[in-house]
């Protein structure tokens, strides 16, 4: 991206202000941080989230019999709850939820939002849609503007902000959150080149990568048209195919992440999960 240089003068306790929110990493000087506080205040707001809420949990049964996997608890609340705040603190309070499976019990224990200090709206399915089907379900609920769609079953701390001032600057349709892990059996993978996602997998066989799909995304209304049909339809599908075209690009973090869909999993969350 082509940049000016620009000289200014600040007061001296902005100046102080400034450099608190600089950490090495993920701002890194006076004019990175200058630069991040600029396009937060100016770049288009992102205010609306769905979250993917409908799922059936079949391997985490037989608890998902009785409960729907965002409300299973890790750390004394559910795990929608954690989504929920970091959505929250990422400016996002205008939150839907695409629900399914259970979705009376999700609906009784979040209820409007308020208590969480967001608004929840709720997008029903009659029949399983799949998760672009659940997104598309969604749309009537939609602005004209880009969006957060989350997955309903992970938990990480991410700064989200950041994740969406990048989808701003980078101009692709979508942005997928990356994270790592050493065994990539079971997860989407991606393969990146720069900051685009060259080629996404849906089954990593080969052990080619391990930059894993973590259920976190950014993207434009125009992605809505892309989701064909009306019955059940994969995000992943859609994701092979928008990264076919060169239009997905991906965010890569090191932050703690979980995605609670196995026993397994739920277990390494309880053990490692940190406030």
């Amino acid at each position: 991206m082509d940049r000016e240089r620009l000289t200014i003068t600040l007061r001296g306790d902005l100046l102080k202000r400034l450099d608190e929110i600089i950490d090495g990493v993920q701002i890194r000087n006076r004019s990175h941080a200058i630069e991040y506080l600029l396009s937060q205040s100016l770049a288009p707001k992102v205010t609306q989230a769905i979250i993917l809420a409908g799922g059936k949990g079949v391997n985490m049964r037989p608890l998902t019999y009785e409960v729907p996997k965002p409300l299973i608890p890790v750390g004394g609340k559910p795990l929608i709850e954690h989504t929920i705040e970091m959505l929250r603190e990422a400016g996002i309070r205008d939150i839907i939820l695409a629900i399914g499976h259970l979705g009376a019990k999700i609906k009784e224990e979040i209820g409007n939002g308020k208590k969480y200090g967001v608004s929840v709206t709720y997008s029903e399915e009659i029949h399983a849609l799949g998760s672009a089907g659940a997104v598309r379900n969604a749309a009537s609920f939609l602005q004209q503007k880009p969006f957060v769609v989350v997955n309903g079953d992970i938990l990480t701390k991410i700064n989200l902000s950041e994740v969406i001032l990048f989808h701003q600057e980078d101009k692709h349709d979508a942005t997928m959150v990356l994270s790592t892990a050493p065994n990539t059996r079971g997860y989407g993978v991606a393969l990146l080149r720069g900051e685009r996602i060259v080629k996404f997998l849906k089954q990593d066989k080969m052990q080619t990568t391990q930059l894993i799909n973590a259920g976190i995304y950014v993207m434009n209304p125009s992605i809505i048209e892309m989701i064909k049909g009306k019955g059940d339809a994969s995000l992943e599908d859609l994701f092979v195919e928008l990264a076919e075209k060169g239009k997905l690009a991906g965010f890569t973090f090191d932050n703690p992440w979980f995605e609670v869909s196995t026993p397994e999993n739920y277990e390494r969350a309880i053990k490692e999960w940190k406030e």
